[in-house]
This record gives C-alpha cells, structure tokens and sequence, in this order.
C-alpha cells in the first residue's frame, strides 16, 4: 500500500507528483485543480507525505509505511500544515499564520509542507499576505494550493505555482474503489458512483448511509412532480429547510465544544467570571461559527443542485438517445417523464436557470429561500404538457 492508492482515476497526476517528490520538476510551490471530488485535498495530502518520506527522494516516496508518510495521512505531522476555512473567505490574520508556519524551519531535515485546501477563497487582502510568502518561501519550505479552477485563484497567486490538474475519475473507476477499498457490495456501488457524478466523497456518502441515498431520491424526483406554483414553493421550502436541519446537525457539536473550550480557556467554566478579553472572543467565536454555518447550508443546496441538474442531463441523453447509462437510472420512470413534457432545449434552459440560482446565493448573497423559489417556478412543468 502507498499514499497514492486512494486517488481514483488520477493516473497522470500520480506519475507527476511523484516524479517531483523525486527532485524532477520539484519547486516551491504547487497549484492543484480539479472538479470537486476529484481528490485535490486527498492529492495534495499524498504529495506532502511523500515529500516526508523516509524512504525519499527516489521512486519509493510515498511507501504509506514509514512513520514520516503514517503521521503525514493522520495529519500528526509536524512538518505539514493543513489549512482550510468554514468561512466564505480567508481572513488576513488566517494568511498571516500560514506565513508565519511557512517560515518555520522543518522539525525532520525534509520539508516544510504548506496545504491550502480552500485556496479559492483567499480575497485580496488575506492572499496579498501570503503573496510573499508563496513567491519566495523560506529553505525547505513547500506551498500546495488547491481549488476548482486556476480562475478561482488570484492570478498574483496561480502565476507563483506549477499547475497540476486532476480528472473527473469515470463511474467505472469510482464503482471499483468503493468495491476494493470500501467493501461495498457492487451494486450499490454501482449507484453511488454513477449518482455521485466522481465525486469520490459523494460516492463514499451514498454508499454507506441511508440517510443520504434517501435525501437525494427525495431530491431527484422533483422535476416530475413540479407540475403547480404550490408544488414548486413547497419544493423550494422543503429544499431549504432540509438544508437547514443538515447544516445545523453538522455544526451543534462542533460550535458546543468551541463554545465549552473558549470557557476553559478564559478560566470562565471554574470561576465562574468573565474576564474582560472573554466578551470580544465569544463575539469573534460566533461570528465564525455563524459564517460556517452559512456555508454548510449552501454547500447541501448547492450539492442538491447538482443533482437536480442530473435528472435535466439524463433528460437530454434520453431524448437524443445518447449511448450508456443514465445518472439515475433507477429513476428511468421519472425521467422519461421530463422527457414526455420538455423538450431538450428547454431542459438546457432549465439546467441553466439551477447554475443561475446558484450563482445567486453563492456570489450575490441571495438568501436561499428566495433563490430557490424563484428557480422552482422557472423548472415548472409547462401548462398542456400534463
């Protein structure tokens, strides 16, 4: 076993990252890009541990074996810092830690590894603190920046790094990870992967919760059932308060154990006082927590968008009779229904009113009841096609 088994379909990125954890290629820093899902994080992760290796440089980096790779994928290494962000942004005093981190001397004699997993949401002003830092590190000091796209990053930022792009790994590729690392039977995984679309952490998600299979069966079956205003303002209420209830199930534990942790930190939980520097943290701990909030609930509607945007996809394939399986073959029914009562150019159209709502909460701040209501009557069934 080696730190590369678990990146699915990124043969070429393998062999790239590899060769520069060999001395070929190597420099400061790294820009890696891909769909979500691909495997950025889980890339950038495998990179950096062989970077550590003991067994580097040469072509066994990577073994998964030694201590320096085992505590890199535990994230217990300390030479390799994880970094990403519940907010919308990265705030400046969140650049200036990194930098500080990054100008640290490595505890072992290899590397000092920098991972930004969310290097799309650096701003103007906490990437101009980093800009520095990324172009001229320090000895032994190595950026790996991760995003969706190179347009995601600032171009002062993108044009410092070496540019590594991963794949969409195909349903095949995915089904047969989910079977050999996972365990799970090959049917199931045949769902997980063609309904995740290669998203690796998607496809994990379906395959071994029932909760999640059964939230987005409730999801894809929406576009035949959006024959009323009334039936599209429910949809859109139950979309949003489903997102709601998600969001929030993730991040109640969390935000008690910061809340209990600042407590102890301030001595308040013992004392049973406020020290005077307690009322500024709290209000800087919720404004956080309420930022990541904010996030989680668009990241289980934008998730569901994704699969809405499926069902008008299978929709096109079917009427143009495209070769291969649907995304959700297991709701044929329900697709030949769209079928039945659209065409596929008001299907495109349809597939871009759901990118136009989503643009709307992600980059315009509409709030996501408003923006699902608006996009839930535009995906109406047509009058007369009933």
């Amino acid at each position: 076993m080696s730190v590369w088994d678990d990146l699915v379909g990124q043969k070429p990125v393998i062999e790239t990252l590899r060769a520069a954890a060999s001395g070929q290629g190597m420099t400061h820093a790294f820009l890696l890009t891909g769909p979500p899902g691909s495997g950025r994080s889980n890339a950038a992760i495998a990179f950096a541990a062989a970077l550590q290796c003991e067994n580097g440089p040469g072509p066994a980096a990577g073994c998964g074996g030694c201590n320096a790779c085992i505590t890199t994928l535990a994230g217990s290494n300390p030479d390799v810092t994880r970094v990403s962000t519940e907010s919308v942004q990265f705030r400046v005093k969140d650049a200036r830690e990194m930098v500080r981190k990054s100008a640290m001397s490595p505890v072992s004699q290899r590397w000092q590894v920098i991972v930004v997993e969310d290097a799309d949401r650096f701003n103007d002003s906490s990437g101009n603190a980093v800009l520095k830092a990324v172009e001229e590190p320090a000895d032994r000091t190595v950026w790996v920046l991760c995003a969706p796209t190179v347009e995601d990053v600032l171009p002062t930022i993108r044009s410092r790094c070496r540019l590594v792009s991963l794949a969409t790994p195909t349903a095949p590729e995915v089904a047969d990870f989910l079977v050999r690392r996972q365990g799970v039977a090959e049917s199931l995984a045949s769902y997980a992967a063609r309904a995740s679309q290669g998203h690796i952490g998607r496809a994990k998600a379906l395959a071994t919760d029932e909760a999640t299979r059964n939230r987005r069966r409730e999801v894809v079956s929406l576009p035949a059932r959006l024959t009323s205003i009334g039936a599209c303002m429910q949809a859109a209420t139950n979309l949003a308060d489903v997102a709601k209830e998600e969001a929030e199930a993730i991040t109640a534990d969390l935000d008690q154990r910061e809340k209990a942790d600042l407590d102890r930190a301030f001595g308040y939980e013992d004392k049973g006082r406020r020290p005077r520097e307690y009322a500024s943290a709290l209000r800087e701990m919720t404004d956080d927590q309420k930022r990541r909030a904010k996030r989680r609930v668009l990241d289980v509607v934008d998730r569901s968008l994704m699969d809405l945007v499926s069902v008008y996809r299978d929709a096109i394939a079917l009427a143009s009779r495209a070769p291969g399986q649907l995304v959700n073959e297991e709701i044929r029914p329900d697709v030949e229904e769209v079928v039945r009562t659209s065409t596929p150019e008001l299907n495109l159209r349809r597939i871009a009113w759901v990118f136009e709502a989503r643009e709307q909460m992600l980059e315009f701040n509409v709030p996501v009841p408003l923006a699902l209501e608006s996009m839930m009557v535009a995906l109406k069934v047509p009058e007369g096609s009933r």
